[in-house]
């Protein structure tokens, strides 16, 4: 494998690349689009010669084990360069065409058009055995399937303008010598394009690779099940690819009349249709994987099939109705089937290891050209074929197109069986593409690449915790390694904010709270309980005793969390024992999650404990309302007494009156329950109520209070919880809580609703 290019060589290498597919862009519009063929038809070429030149492009690609044996002797950058400046040059009997055809010699005309775009793709051929080594030596690292679709990106935008000028150029009826001018820019910018390849550094070929036979190297590709399936595809795709945006340009010409000028404004949205798929791509592929898109674009093309077939030509009688048709076929096969073939390249750089880059480049290559031309070569034969035959042009695209639905639904089938290579599966894929959230976390995760302000970098992973995605999870372990502590600290913040968490990152922050105490092993720690990661109890266990007092408690409340009961006992003797304020909140909190009914008395002893820390009391509180279930009606009513302690009293109160009331509505007015015993239990417990409240509150006396709640059902209250709280309420020592009595008073009418409601039942 070629040693990796630093971090400065590398941007510095991208640069000059980016610089040569700008160039090369501009070459192929001028030298390979669809001038060659609108030149060929302006010359009065049938089907049949437009698929024959459209064919030799992908005939190219049978040269390319002759760019392997010269690979063997010269740098791959300098057979790649040397070849694009001769395939330009190359296109000089083009050049002269429309001279020759000027002259009246239509048959040497057509002649040199051949000679040329065959010399032009032939060296092509040689020279692209370079391409996908080069490529994909640039686009080493975690974004490359990002960069590789950025260069597609490039030659789209740029071909979509070079496209566009043609389109001002051509115009209606444009005079010959313009397509000479055309093909001159196009050498010009070709050999310019050879030149600033020459500066881009070359991955050294490795002896092994260099010596290995092709042959073997392709049966052993070819061996493999998974690889034979993703070939076969391949070629289908290229078929269809191929011949549906090759006769789509002689379809506008021919069956709707348009002029040359048209046709290059028609392929202008084609071209803008290949930018945004490039750009969905780039934006997607490292985040889903390249699968999911790969089929959705196929799904794509196969639809941008389908009005050639079923609309019917009534439909395009005026004008407007043919532009708005061509401009939309135009767009979405080249959205659809460029797309398909950019995804397809990605797709298959991540399945070749970097050694083998070349031989399987070649491979690939073969099978482009196997589909490309015998599908152009056979396309264009069956169009003239069947248009002698019926008489009917449309007819002729009908079937061909048809041909090509049938082709694109067996490569559906197909791509079930490919490898998903770390992709997500298609329906997964979907729902982050129609996400607006999972688009938004996309957005931040390309914006976190980028950015390299630390301080910018935590504000992201803030504005990332409101937007919790699965796929930002390789990105936030990254993160979470950061030398700067508040990076970390946000990361796993944004970890916890997920919905669920793989194997990979409950690994990770196990290890954290292991290697990290004092930092951010606490944080791991929490998000281990919050996910319910039960693995991790052994470990949490051993950490309960650390002396880092903030993992110490976030371990308790996770194994709290994660219901581990047997070790409930020691929370409460760590709570009872520890000194530090902190710990004894955290675990005065876990034994409120343990819920269990035993911890009251543990809690209420912490209560005598002198000079208790600050909130700890209010802890505890909440902690027993957890306990008695009654934490998420309690709790505004908590907020309200800390903020004024005299309004704790007529809360009260209005605890017993409302649920005296609630009696009153459901029961009390009713005859049929009054000859029961429990009905007659219930009334005098109701109407005694308010009465027990007032005493408790007003004068600090529980007796009354203490009584009710002994009379209370077995079978509605848990013994302990019964014997503990009949107890607080005439214990002086708790008197001077005013939010503890109001617990209590709140419990007290929570179960007498819930006895009234049993009994209406």
């Amino acid at each position: 494998m070629a040693a990796a290019l630093s971090p400065y060589r590398l941007a510095k290498a991208r640069g000059l690349y980016n610089r040569y597919t700008t160039l090369n862009a501009i070459s192929w519009q001028f030298l390979a689009g669809n001038i060659i063929t609108l030149l060929a038809l302006r010359m009065g070429a049938n089907s049949t010669y437009v698929g024959m030149i459209s064919a030799v492009l992908y005939v190219a690609f049978f040269f390319l084990p002759l760019g392997r044996l010269l690979a063997r002797r010269f740098s791959i950058v300098k057979i790649f360069s040397i070849a694009w400046i001769l395939r330009s040059i190359s296109m000089l009997p083009v050049f002269f065409a429309p001279f020759v055809f000027a002259s009246g010699d239509q048959y040497s005309a057509l002649f040199l058009i051949l000679l040329g775009v065959s010399l032009f793709h032939v060296i092509r051929g040689v020279g692209f055995i370079s391409n996908n080594p080069i490529l994909s030596y640039l686009s080493a690292g975690p974004d490359r399937g990002s960069y590789q679709t950025y260069i597609q990106i490039i030659a789209s935008a740029v071909g979509m303008f070079s496209g566009f000028a043609i389109a001002m150029l051509l115009g209606r009826n444009p005079p010959l010598y313009l397509y000479a001018v055309i093909i001159a820019a196009g050498i010009i910018a070709g050999i310019l394009s050879g030149i600033v390849m020459l500066k881009v550094p070359s991955p050294e070929m490795e002896d092994n690779a260099k010596q290995e036979k092709l042959s073997r190297t392709i049966r052993e590709a070819l061996s493999q099940p998974a690889m034979r399936n993703f070939f076969f595809i391949l070629i289908l795709v290229a078929l269809a690819s191929g011949v549906s945006r090759t006769f789509v340009v002689v379809y506008s010409r021919e069956v709707f009349s348009q002029s040359d000028g048209m046709v290059s404004l028609y392929a202008v949205f084609g071209g803008m249709g290949g930018l945004i798929a490039g750009m969905v791509i780039k934006f997607l592929v490292d985040k889903i994987g390249a699968k999911p898109i790969f089929s959705l674009y196929v799904i794509i093309g196969l639809v941008s099939l389908l009005p050639v077939i079923f609309l019917p030509m009534s439909m395009f009688e005026q004008y407007p109705s043919i532009l708005l048709f061509l401009i939309f076929l135009f767009f979405m096969m080249n959205f659809g089937w460029l797309g398909s073939e950019g995804v397809m390249q990605t797709y298959f750089m991540g399945m070749i290891p970097e050694e083998k880059m070349m031989d399987m480049g070649i491979l690939y290559f073969l099978g482009f050209g196997i589909a490309g031309a015998g599908g152009l070569l056979l396309g264009g034969a069956f169009l003239d074929t069947v248009t002698t035959i019926s008489g009917s042009m449309p007819l002729a695209f009908k079937i061909l197109f048809a041909i090509l639905v049938v082709v694109t639904i067996k490569i559906l089938f197909l791509m079930h069986n490919l490898i998903p290579l770390g992709a997500l599966p298609f329906k997964g894929a979907l729902e982050v593409m129609f996400s607006i959230r999972e688009l938004k976390a996309i957005s931040l995760l390309d914006k976190l690449d980028k950015t390299s302000d630390s301080g910018e970098e935590a504000a992201l992973l803030v504005e990332l915790q409101g937007t919790p995605s699965l796929l930002a999870t390789k990105k936030l372990l990254t993160r979470a390694r950061s030398p700067r502590l508040s990076v970390r600290m946000e990361s796993i913040r944004t970890i916890d904010a997920m919905q669920s968490l793989n194997a990979d990152t409950e690994q990770a922050l196990m290890d954290d709270i292991v290697n990290n105490p004092y930092t951010t092993a606490y944080m791991s720690a929490r998000t281990l309980g919050n996910h319910g990661v039960f693995k991790a109890i052994p470990l949490l266990r051993e950490l309960a005793d650390s002396s880092d007092y903030m993992l110490a408690g976030e371990a308790i409340v996770a194994l709290a969390k994660l219901h581990d009961d047997d070790f409930r006992t020691r929370v409460q003797e760590i709570v009872v024992e520890t000194k530090n304020p902190r710990l004894k909140i955290m675990g005065a909190e876990a034994l409120g999650v343990y819920g269990s009914p035993f911890s009251l008395a543990v809690l209420l002893e912490i209560k005598r404990q002198a000079n208790p820390p600050p909130y700890l009391l209010d802890g505890i509180v909440l902690a027993m309302s957890n306990i008695l279930d009654i934490q998420n009606k309690f709790y505004p009513l908590l907020i309200r007494v800390l903020a004024d302690k005299s309004v704790a009293a007529t809360l009260a109160l209005d605890e017993a009156e409302a649920a005296y009331e609630n009696y009153m509505s459901v029961i009390g007015r009713k005859r049929k329950h009054s000859s029961s015993p429990e009905a007659a239990t219930l009334s005098r417990q109701a109407k005694s109520f308010q009465a027990a409240v007032s005493s408790f509150v007003k004068n600090n006396k529980g007796e009354a209070l203490s009584r009710w709640i002994q009379e209370l059902p077995d079978d509605l209250v848990h013994a302990i919880v019964q014997t503990i709280l009949a107890e607080t309420v005439i214990s002086d020592e708790f008197m001077e809580y005013p939010s503890l009595q109001l617990l209590i008073v709140h419990w007290a009418a929570h179960e007498l609703r819930l006895w009234t409601k049993k009994l209406k039942e």
